[in-house]
């Protein structure tokens, strides 16, 4: 798929992190959730398909314990994905009825995937939400996940998630506007890489690591997701999350972010 008939792309995927979705306090960004949510709700209205994978629980947790994750314990991290996730699924929930659509909250976690009659359920739940009109919201359950069974971030689940709902279109909102042939914080010249059709140890390279303190997910995880999702016949593109418009504008064929191109 290229940039010029992605606007074929009926059964989307859209990714949002931890820190598109919230201020450095943790605290939820009201104004672009509200821009998020107009946006899927526009294009569920248009006829496509939306599915959101959302990251934010942990965070906004933390946030309305009046705390922060620094030092923290696996079951006092799980505590406050709990905690916030209640509060996260209560915001899309209203929001998403402003406009006359319904929701479903789905938590999995990586034993989903790999195991076969679990992936076939997920599956067909999945699709069923779909055929039904319902706007399926996705996390990972981390109150309940530990290393065998986590994803670790949002970025690989997303990739699954397109997998499993056979999305024709994987969208990863990020802190960045996608991938560049250098860190773009610390290297004026770097240039960003408009279209990648094969995943290469040098992307790895340049890539660097973690994200940013709010989430967990950096340039690698993306690539990660990435692999799979063109493995699987499936286009993802990294864009910018500061303005969830963005997701307008890969689908008219514009240039902003990077396109993972799927054969």
């Amino acid at each position: 798929m290229t940039h010029q008939n992605i606007a074929d792309a009926r059964r989307i995927v859209v990714k949002v992190g931890s820190s598109t979705l919230t201020h450095q306090n943790g605290t939820m960004d009201l104004r672009r959730i509200e821009a998020l949510v107009r946006v899927l709700s526009d294009l569920q209205n248009e006829g496509r398909e939306m599915i959101l994978v959302s990251s934010g629980a942990m965070s906004v947790g933390f946030a309305r314990l009046g705390q922060t994750k620094e030092g923290k314990s696996l079951a006092e991290k799980q505590a406050a994905a709990a905690v916030g996730q209640c509060g996260l699924i209560d915001l899309y929930d209203r929001l998403f009825s402003e406009f006359n659509h319904v929701i479903a909250q789905v938590l999995i976690t990586r034993d989903v995937v790999e195991n076969d009659a679990r992936r076939d359920n997920a599956r067909r739940t999945f699709c069923t939400l779909i055929e039904s009109g319902v706007i399926p919201v996705v996390n990972e359950n981390d109150t309940v996940s530990y290393e065998e069974i986590e994803f670790g971030d949002n970025d690989t689940l997303s990739a699954h998630v397109a997998h499993l709902c056979h999305a024709d279109l994987l969208i990863n909102l990020s802190d960045v506007d996608g991938l560049y042939s250098a860190n773009p914080r610390a290297d004026a010249s770097a240039r960003l890489i408009p279209e990648v059709s094969e995943i290469t140890p040098e992307l790895y390279e340049i890539a660097g690591g973690a994200g940013t303190a709010l989430g967990t997910g950096g340039m690698h995880s993306k690539l990660e997701a990435a692999s799979f999702a063109m493995r699987h016949g499936i286009p993802m593109v990294i864009t910018s999350g500061a303005d969830p418009k963005n997701v307008y504008r890969v689908l008219e064929g514009a240039f902003v972010g990077t396109l993972f191109s799927a054969k």
